[in-house]
């Protein structure tokens, strides 16, 4: 089992309300520190880390990478709900990258980047 997905990120704060805004997960306040927000989105949870977590973790040469190094996909109902989804995450300042479409894999979905540039993908299973 996947418990958790760490996402290192500037503003832990902004970074999973974002997420929490737009999904409506929720913040899994008993594990929250100076350097760190979780939140649960079902099957699996996603942590924030602050960038003093790199160091904590004997990262520290790691900590000024570039590019995209991982991307975050979430499963949702409908073809509706990837439309609404997409809509919501922009107004909350995403950026979208390839508008919702049907995938040669038989998927509905849009791709974007988070308020930090981080890719993330709103799919349905057709």
């Amino acid at each position: 089992m996947l418990s958790y997905v760490n996402v290192f990120a500037r503003d832990i704060h902004a970074l999973s309300r974002f997420y929490i805004d737009v999904f409506g997960f929720q913040e899994i306040a008993e594990i929250a520190s100076p350097i760190f927000v979780g939140i649960r989105t079902g099957k699996s949870n996603i942590g924030f880390n602050a960038p003093d977590a790199y160091d904590l973790l004997q990262l520290g040469e790691r900590k000024h990478t570039t590019g995209s190094k991982f991307l975050l996909n979430f499963d949702v109902e409908s073809i509706e709900a990837v439309d609404r989804l997409t809509e919501t995450a922009v107004a909350r300042g995403a950026t979208l990258i390839k508008p919702p479409y049907k995938t040669y894999y038989n998927w509905y979905q849009s791709v974007l980047v988070d308020i930090e540039d981080n890719v993330f993908r709103i799919n349905h299973v057709l």
